[in-house]
């Protein structure tokens, strides 16, 4: 799905021209808003959450209120928002996780699409297929004849099973018919150390993640998702052009609140979470990171994520992706 300036700037324009918000939504906020980040401190997530903690602050003169809540794939975090009252004063921040974990574990203390209401996507992240330089091929189409030949030689790793550079992995496997293995990790720092060292070969990298690694020639890039060159590594081709056009796994950060939050308050979220989006200083932040902002209603998050579901299930079938609990 792109998201264009004019789309940008016709979403903007749709919520300044909506009709005058209910008598409730008025007096709301009235005292803090906590937004639940089920990631740690420190993260990728966790500087975002804060950013837009910040300008929502300026806008509603209330304090919004971080509260990290992470463990369990996400499951912790959102289990708080799941369970907490549908007043318009608790949210999750979360990413397309959301979506998938229901797929993967068997039991969850929370429905994933019931007991919540979509509110607005924040940014669309990309990803860079990083190799160890060992890998063989300049090019990705020389390093998938390479694959091919050499069935089970590569491995790759992921931040986790069932997360979306796990998928990303899974698909292009399947794309491409080659056979790669798959080695979890838990954090972002063994898991580099592990890719410059060669225990693992290839990864589905955040671009934010690998850029200074890139530059010292400890990894090296194939492609990117991207529907066209990021500006921070304008060297790297997309996929499409690299010779594997239709390849992509989409991977958003979002907002959720609780099932049955009044919606205008959830109306007026996503309004001024798009005002966010729009200010220049948040848009350059996140697109220095490789993240692209993108703007949508409730309806049009809800939507993504539906389909999001049906994406994933594929992949999940197809690889067979199973979660020990």
């Amino acid at each position: 799905m792109q998201f264009s300036r004019r789309t940008l700037a016709a979403a903007i324009a749709a919520a300044a021209l909506a009709p005058t918000l209910a008598l409730a939504q008025a007096a709301w906020p009235t005292r803090p808003v906590r937004i639940v980040v089920p990631y740690p401190p420190g993260g990728s997530v966790d500087p975002v959450a804060r950013m837009i903690g910040e300008k929502l602050t300026g806008l509603w003169g209330q304090q919004v209120v971080i509260d990290n809540k992470p463990g369990a794939s996400t499951i912790i975090g959102t289990d708080v928002v799941a369970k907490s009252p549908p007043d318009g004063y608790t949210y999750l921040l979360t990413a397309s996780t959301h979506v998938s974990n229901p797929l993967l574990f068997p039991t969850l203390p929370y429905d994933s699409v019931k007991d919540f209401a979509p509110v607005a996507p924040l940014y669309k992240a990309e990803f860079v297929l990083v190799a160890n330089p060992s890998v063989k091929g300049a090019t990705l189409q020389e390093f998938i004849a390479d694959a091919k030949a050499h069935p089970g030689q590569y491995s790759y790793a992921s931040a986790g099973a069932g997360n979306a550079n796990h998928m990303a992995a899974e698909l292009f496997a399947m794309m491409t018919g080659t056979k790669l293995l798959h080695v979890p990790y838990k954090g972002g720092g063994p898991l580099l150390t592990d890719l410059m060292s060669n225990q693992v070969q290839l990864y589905f990298a955040v671009p934010i993640t690998v850029i200074p690694h890139l530059q010292t020639g400890k990894l090296k890039a194939f492609a990117t998702t991207a529907e066209t060159r990021l500006p921070l590594m304008p060297n790297v081709p997309t996929f499409k052009e690299a010779g594997l056009p239709g390849f992509g796994m989409r991977s958003w950060l979002g907002v959720l609140a609780p099932a049955n939050t009044p919606k205008d308050i959830v109306n007026k979220v996503s309004a001024d979470i798009a005002k966010v989006l729009a200010m220049p200083d948040v848009r350059e932040r996140l697109q220095s990171q490789g993240q692209i902002p993108f703007i949508a209603t409730p309806e049009q998050f809800g939507t993504i994520m539906k389909e999001d579901t049906a994406e994933f299930a594929r992949v999940i079938k197809a690889a067979n992706i199973k979660i020990d609990q």
